[in-house]
């Protein structure tokens, strides 16, 4: 196997497509579907199964391939990476998996403050759910993600704490409480938030002793925030998700406080690349040790 297969490999998974693949990395379709059927023949495994309404299909051992053809994709920019990096240069990729709500806060300061000093890295940002960012972590899509703390499948860096708050409408009973208990929204219409924020909620009133009613549950902040401005529920939502609120919204904070941590996580510290290496530092400097958004 070659440098470049093991790229056409990566690349081909990456887009779900040959034809793609071939536009991405300026090749042929044909020599894209050569290269992967040249590992194919020289492992004597199948890697696709080619579905003519699904399109390519990783095999259970394409699963696999992948994540170590990743980690020798990587290892390859490392070495180029240390060699920039002692000639005085900082160079290469950062794959940077993240969280809407999170995006929108770290990121514009993290991106800006990059390119500023390190014009020659580059930077690619993979936006998804709590539970997708931890996904492309153990399959080595991404190089390090923004998650919530605590995650012991990776290494991570504390970066803030931002305290978790009531948000309900203005004419709602418990609107004239100044804070408000979990007891309190026992049996209440709540709406949690798909993609790893269902369990810290769950927690909360499985830990208070309190009957949690789930009324809805959707995707996206703004969608939750007009469904309260509706009265159709509450939620419970932290500091960092919540820059602005609509008409009628308010917030209360949770007696006793809860906090959620947020922070970077990466599957080795001591195997991240220079840039990788560079990114965390930066981080740390623009966020490290603050509380809240």
């Amino acid at each position: 196997m070659t440098i470049t297969q093991l790229q056409v490999f990566a690349k081909t998974v990456e887009t779900g497509s040959f034809t793609k693949a071939a536009q991405e990395l300026n090749m042929t379709q044909p020599a894209v579907s050569h290269a992967i059927s040249s590992i194919e023949a020289e492992l004597d495994v199948t890697l696709f199964i080619r579905d003519r309404r699904k399109g390519l299909i990783l095999t259970d051992i394409g699963k696999r391939m992948i994540v170590h053809t990743r980690e020798v994709l990587k290892g390859i920019e490392k070495i180029e990476q240390e060699a920039a990096a002692e000639k005085g240069l900082e160079v290469g990729t950062i794959r940077i998996g993240s969280f809407p709500s999170a995006s929108a806060h770290f990121l514009p300061k993290i991106f800006g403050t990059l390119q500023q000093k390190y014009p020659k890295l580059e930077l690619l940002l993979y936006e998804g759910t709590l539970e997708e960012v931890n996904e492309w972590l153990l399959s080595h899509v991404i190089d390090i993600g923004i998650v919530i703390l605590p995650n012991g499948e990776m290494d991570v860096i504390p970066l803030v704490k931002n305290e978790m708050l009531v948000v309900l409408r203005d004419d709602h009973p418990l609107h004239a409480k100044a804070s408000i208990t979990i007891k309190d929204l026992e049996n209440e219409p709540l709406i949690i938030f798909k993609g790893g924020y269902e369990s810290p909620i769950i927690g909360m009133f499985h830990h208070a002793n309190a009957e949690l009613r789930i009324e809805f549950t959707v995707s996206n902040v703004s969608t939750a925030l007009n469904m309260i401005q509706e009265g159709l529920g509450l939620t419970i939502l932290s500091e960092l998700s919540l820059a602005s609120l609509p008409p009628n919204v308010q917030v209360r904070n949770l007696n006793p406080p809860v906090w959620r941590e947020i922070g970077l996580a990466v599957p080795s510290l001591k195997e991240a690349s220079p840039a990788v290496q560079v990114f965390i530092q930066m981080v740390q400097e623009l966020f490290g040790g603050k509380d809240g958004p």
